[in-house]
């Protein structure tokens, strides 16, 4: 056990940072890592019990669930309550908040946005799925907690993170100071540090998107598209398409090995389709915090204003270099707004005006 680091243990040493927190973040961080163990045991073995497959109900999303959708979606929920830490769960499989009010809880100070399983139509095929997660600080004072509380834009996050179940079972968060990845020793039953201070490279060559939806995509995703297609040497281009479509892996792939994901608006989902709350904020927050950058092609991600609790939105995230080119064709040719001068002098500041044909 030399050298070995629990998460547990690095969750207790990071507490000075939050003084403010008295343990409660610290607790709630190790609630979602138990709850998570208990998901991995049954994703591993789901192949071998009767949890493959839908459930025969549509969530609020207009998706039709599957059983480790519901399954995940109970343990976390099960564990946010029984801590005592939390007030509010908001999740992708209720079409309301979930509050909890219970004597362990009465005086909870944060509310978990949470995706139980990200990806889990994959399940089946035995393709990487995973549990995206935001907490966020209550800001009422006073009585039950209140929509208003969940409805704060991605900068009012106090941590974030995501779990990959894969071919080994990653946690990877971040509280606001760096990211850190911990990799599930099954023979000891915990989250070890396995990825100190996690850095996403500046510039990649990888581009993620779902390509068969290329007819309906924004004309400045397919400018983008074909500028990551054609033979470049001065840019290391052409770059290498690589889509999971289970956002939690492709997005975990890119943060180690450099590259950038995208799902962007389409004509069928105009307003994009992926969940602000849970799924876009919480990435944002960490990608944001190993050196890379998350917009919706136009806007920083964490500055959007949430006005609803399912809210949906496009996305654009990675390495810096990428997701600025890419914000320039945006702005080049989707403008929604005037923002080619801005996007111009980012790109500047990375000294790569005149880079982009």
């Amino acid at each position: 056990m030399k050298g070995i680091k629990t998460l547990g243990q690095f969750i207790i040493e990071k507490q000075a940072d939050f003084p403010y927190a008295k343990g409660e973040l610290s607790r709630l961080l190790r609630d979602i890592g138990i709850a998570a163990k208990i998901v991995n045991r049954e994703v591993n073995k789901a192949g071998l019990v009767d949890i493959l497959g839908e459930a025969g109900t549509i969530n609020i999303q207009g998706e039709g669930q599957q059983m480790l959708d519901i399954f995940a979606n109970t343990q976390f929920i099960a564990a946010l309550t029984s801590g005592g830490e939390c007030c509010i769960v908001a999740t992708e499989e209720e079409e309301e908040f979930v509050p909890i009010d219970s004597p362990v809880s009465k005086n909870a100070k944060y509310i978990v946005c949470i995706d139980p399983l990200d990806g889990s139509s994959n399940i089946d095929v035995n393709v990487a799925v995973g549990t995206v997660f935001s907490i966020l600080r209550r800001k009422s004072v006073e009585g039950m907690a209140t929509l208003q509380d969940v409805l704060q834009k991605g900068t009012e996050q106090v941590a974030a993170g995501y779990v990959i179940y894969g071919s080994s079972t990653m946690m990877v968060y971040t509280t606001g100071k760096g990211v850190n990845g911990f990799t599930l020793d099954p023979s000891i039953g915990e989250f070890c540090l396995s990825h100190p201070d996690m850095k996403v490279p500046q510039d990649g060559k990888i581009y993620s998107i779902n390509e068969g939806n290329y007819v309906h995509f924004p004309e400045g995703v397919k400018k983008y598209l074909k500028y990551c297609q054609v033979e470049d040497t001065a840019t290391n281009r052409p770059y290498t398409s690589r889509y999971i479509g289970s956002m939690v892996a492709d997005i975990h792939r890119n943060l180690i090995k450099g590259g950038i994901y995208m799902y962007p608006t389409t004509a069928s989902s105009p307003k994009g389709k992926l969940r602000l709350l849970y799924e876009c904020n919480p990435m944002a927050f960490i990608i944001e915090q190993a050196g890379g950058i998350a917009s919706d092609g136009l806007n920083r991600i964490m500055d959007i204003e949430p006005e609803e609790l399912h809210q949906r939105g496009a996305i654009f995230i990675g390495s810096e270099k990428m997701v600025r080119i890419a914000e320039q064709f945006m702005a080049d040719y989707s403008p929604v707004q005037p923002l080619k001068q801005a996007v111009e002098e980012k790109l500047e500041d990375l000294n790569m005006v005149g880079g982009i044909d």
